[in-house]
C-alpha cells in the first residue's frame, strides 16, 4: 500500500483530501440553505468561503511545488515568487515562476 508514496507525494494528497472536504463543507452548506452559489460569489456565503479554501490549497500547494521545482533545478531565489505573491497576486507570481522553470528546462535542453 505504502509502496511510492514519497513525503512529496502523501502531501499532494493531503492537500487534495482539505481541498474537497473544505471545499464541499461549504458547497453542501450551501445547497442545504438554497443559496445562490454564484450569487453569492459577488455577495457573501458559502460559496465565497468555498472559493477561498479552494484557491487557498491551490496557493500552497503551488507553493510547495515552487520550492521543489526550484531546488530540483537549481534555479536561485524561488522564495522571492512566493514572498511576492503576497505583495501582487499569486495569479501573477505563479505563472511567473512557470515561465522562468520553462527558460531553465530549455536552457538545459539546449546545454
Amino acid at each position: 500500500m505504502t509502496k511510492n508514496w514519497t513525503p512529496l507525494a502523501i502531501t499532494w494528497l493531503v492537500l487534495a483530501i482539505v481541498g474537497l472536504v473544505g471545499t464541499w463543507t461549504f458547497n453542501t452548506l450551501a445547497v442545504i440553505q438554497l443559496r445562490d452559489f454564484i450569487g453569492d460569489w459577488v455577495n457573501s456565503g458559502p460559496a465565497v468561503s468555498s472559493l477561498t479554501v479552494d484557491l487557498l490549497v491551490v496557493a500552497v500547494a503551488g507553493c510547495i511545488l515552487i520550492v521543489v521545482e526550484s531546488r530540483r533545478l537549481g534555479m536561485k531565489r524561488a522564495w522571492l515568487y512566493i514572498v511576492l505573491s503576497g505583495i501582487t497576486a499569486f495569479a501573477f507570481t505563479f505563472p511567473l515562476f512557470l515561465a522562468m522553470r520553462e527558460r531553465t528546462l530549455e536552457a538545459a535542453r539546449n546545454a
